[in-house]
C-alpha cells in the first residue's frame, strides 16, 4: 500500500473518467496551495478504475491499483472514498455503503445515487459521524450545494428552479439560432460530444430530475424523493415551437421547479417558456442556472457551466477540501432523523397560464370548434397565432391561455385530440413568470 503522512488527508479515487482524471490533475498542480488552505497536505493513495492500460492524460503510476473499487472502502490508508463510477445501482452504491459503515467519509459526483438513496445514505454517514458530499452531483461547477446548505441556512426557502442540464439547454439554443430541429440538433450535439451516444437520460430530462430531487430536499428539509417527481423532457419541441415562443415575447428552457405552497411541495421538470426579459431567458449553451427564492436574502441566481473536467473536478474538490478542513454538515443541512416525508402536491391541482401548439387541418369552423372546447372548460385565450402555409397540409394553430388548473388544460388537450381537425398530439408548455 502507498504510503502516506499522518497529518495528511488520503483519497481512495474511483472511476477515473473525464471527472476523476480532473481530480487527479487538480491534486497533481495545486497540491502545494492544497495544502495551505486546508492546513494539511491532501493525497491520492490508490484509485480504480476498468483499464489500467489507458491513457487519462494524467500520471496514476504513483498510486496503488485497485481492480474491484469496493475494496477502497477496506484500505486503512484511505480516509475518504472519492466516488465518481455513477450509477444508482452497482459497484457505485456498494462502494460507498461500505466506505459509510466503515467509517469512511464519502465525496460523490453521482446524483442518481443520492436522488435514489439519498435518505438511507445520510442516515448512515451520521449514524457513523462522518460525512456524505456532493457538491459535484448538482450544477457542475456552480457551488449551488454549499449555498443552500450553508449560505441561505439562515432563511426560510420558498422555491428553487433553473437550468440544471447544460446538454438540452445547448439543444434549445442551437434550435433557436438555426431553426433546425431536434433530431439534427441531436446529431451534431452527438458529434461535438456535448450529448452522448445514447441521450436519453439528458433529453428526456432524468439527469437533471436527480438533481432537482437533491435540491428540493435541502430547500424544503424533506426526503429526496425521485419517484414522485413529474418528468418531461424536450423530445417533442420543434423550431417551430421556439420561433412561435420568441414570437410571443418568450424563450423555451427545460426548467426544475420546486415551490412549497402551504404544506405541500409542487417537484417538476419540464420544457417551459420563461419571458424574455427575465435573466435565466439569457442562459444559454451549456451553461446551468439557479434561482433560490427565500425570504432574508429575496432571490438569488447562481450561474456557470454545469459539466466537464474542470468544473465538475472543481466541485469534488470543494467537498475534499471542507473535509480537511474538518467541516461536516447534515447531508441535506438538518440531521437525517429530520428530514421530512414530503406531501407532494398534486401537478393537475397546481395553476399557471400555458402555450399550446395543434397541427390542424386548414379549412372552415376549425378555430370556432377549439374555441367551444376552451369556453365550455373555462380556459381564457390571451394570444393566438396562425397562419395559413398550404390548404392542402396540416398548419400549426398556436393558443396562449390565462392562468387555469393543469388539469383542466391537460381534459381540453383530451378533447382537442377527438376532434377530426386536429391531425397531431398538442404541445402543451407552462408559461413560467418565476
Amino acid at each position: 500500500m502507498g504510503k502516506a503522512h499522518d497529518a495528511s488527508l488520503r483519497l481512495g479515487i474511483a472511476g477515473l473518467g473525464t471527472v476523476g482524471a480532473g481530480v487527479v490533475k487538480i491534486i497533481q498542480e495545486h497540491a502545494e496551495i492544497l495544502a495551505k488552505r486546508c492546513g494539511r497536505a491532501i493525497e491520492i493513495t490508490a484509485v480504480s478504475a476498468r483499464d489500467v492500460s489507458k491513457d487519462r492524460g494524467v500520471d496514476v503510476s504513483g498510486y496503488d491499483w485497485v481492480d474491484d473499487p469496493v475494496a477502497l472502502a477496506e484500505r486503512d490508508d484511505v480516509d475518504v472514498v472519492v466516488e465518481l463510477i455513477g450509477g444508482s445501482e452497482g459497484a457505485a452504491k456498494d462502494l460507498v455503503e461500505k466506505a459509510l459503515a466503515g467509517g469512511k467519509s464519502v465525496v460523490t459526483a453521482n446524483k442518481a445515487l443520492l436522488a435514489h438513496h439519498g435518505y438511507a445514505l445520510a442516515k448512515l454517514a451520521e449514524d457513523h459521524g462522518i460525512s456524505l458530499a456532493y457538491e459535484a452531483a448538482v450544477a457542475g461547477g456552480i457551488p449551488i450545494i454549499k449555498a443552500m446548505r450553508e449560505g441561505f441556512a439562515g432563511n426560510d426557502v420558498f422555491a428553487v428552479y433553473g437550468i440544471l442540464n447544460g446538454t438540452c439547454n445547448y439543444m434549445l439554443t442551437a434550435m433557436r439560432e438555426t431553426g433546425r430541429d431536434f433530431d439534427v440538433i441531436l446529431k451534431e450535439a452527438q458529434e461535438a460530444g456535448y450529448a452522448e451516444a445514447d441521450p436519453t437520460f439528458d433529453i428526456d430530462g432524468i439527469d437533471a430530475g436527480h438533481k432537482l430531487a437533491l435540491l428540493a430536499a435541502i430547500a424544503f428539509g424533506t426526503r429526496p424523493d425521485f419517484e414522485s417527481l413529474q418528468i418531461e423532457g424536450i423530445r417533442k419541441i420543434t423550431a417551430e415551437d421556439i420561433a412561435h415562443a420568441e414570437e410571443l415575447g418568450y424563450r423555451i428552457k427545460l426548467l426544475g421547479i420546486a415551490k412549497r405552497l402551504n404544506a405541500q411541495v409542487m417537484q417538476v421538470l419540464e420544457p417551459c417558456l420563461v419571458p424574455l426579459d427575465n435573466p435565466i431567458a439569457g442562459v444559454e449553451d451549456v451553461f446551468n442556472a439557479v434561482y433560490v427564492d427565500c425570504d432574508s436574502a429575496d432571490t438569488a441566481m447562481l450561474t456557470g457551466r454545469g459539466a466537464g473536467e474542470g468544473p465538475t473536478a472543481s466541485a469534488v474538490m470543494a467537498d475534499v477540501v471542507d473535509l480537511a478542513r474538518g467541516a461536516k454538515i447534515p447531508t441535506f443541512g438538518i440531521p437525517a432523523d429530520d428530514l421530512a416525508v414530503p406531501e407532494w402536491m398534486d401537478v393537475n391541482d397546481t395553476v399557471s397560464a400555458y402555450y399550446l401548439r395543434l397541427q390542424v387541418l386548414d379549412k372552415p369552423g376549425v378555430l370556432a370548434d377549439i374555441s367551444a372546447i376552451l369556453r365550455d372548460r373555462g380556459v381564457s385565450i390571451e394570444a393566438v397565432i396562425q397562419r395559413c402555409r398550404d390548404p392542402h397540409k396540416p398548419v400549426p394553430l398556436v393558443i396562449t391561455t390565462h392562468q387555469v388548473r393543469h388539469g383542466d388544460i391537460q381534459a381540453v388537450c383530451a378533447a382537442f385530440c377527438k376532434l377530426e381537425c386536429v391531425v397531431d398530439e398538442p404541445c402543451l408548455m407552462r408559461i413560467e413568470a418565476l
